[in-house]
């Protein structure tokens, strides 16, 4: 597995790694995808030694106070083997000075919520509730 830095996107490539993990509202608008993770601080890949995409995470920070995991997604055929960890520890390694490290997942109701919330406490990361934090999100439909 090659983990490296990315700064420019194949369109298909990456709708296609966004749609194998359901995430079908990314790939809507393939140009949109491409724009916000060009335009993201940090875009890390993990390939395969053919050149296959793997997995993908991105930030979006200051660099001193914050860094928000905006994506983390490992193709399902490719899941297991540690890409997701790698991933993460690569940006964890990378933010080690921002106070605040964070990111949102499913909720522990779904299949996919009980699994990441599993892997994300091997990280140290807790939830809000936890930290008697709040999180306020506005609702998706707006346009």
């Amino acid at each position: 597995m090659i983990i490296s830095l990315r700064t420019s996107f194949d369109p298909a490539e990456v709708g296609e790694l966004y749609d194998s993990v359901g995430w079908s509202a990314y790939t809507r608008d393939l140009a949109k995808l491409v724009r916000s993770l060009t335009g993201s601080p940090l875009v890390i890949t993990a390939r395969d030694e053919s050149g296959e995409l793997l997995g993908l995470a991105r930030t979006v920070s200051d660099d001193e106070t914050v860094c928000y995991v905006q994506d983390l997604l490992v193709r399902p055929a490719a899941q297991r083997p540690g890409i997701g960890r790698a991933l993460l520890q690569h940006l964890d390694e990378r933010y080690p000075h921002c106070r605040s490290f964070l990111l949102t997942t499913d909720r522990g109701s779904t299949e996919d919520g009980r699994k990441s919330r599993a892997f994300y406490r091997t990280f140290e990361l807790i939830s809000p509730e936890e930290q008697e934090l709040a999180v306020f999100v506005k609702p998706i439909h707006r346009r």
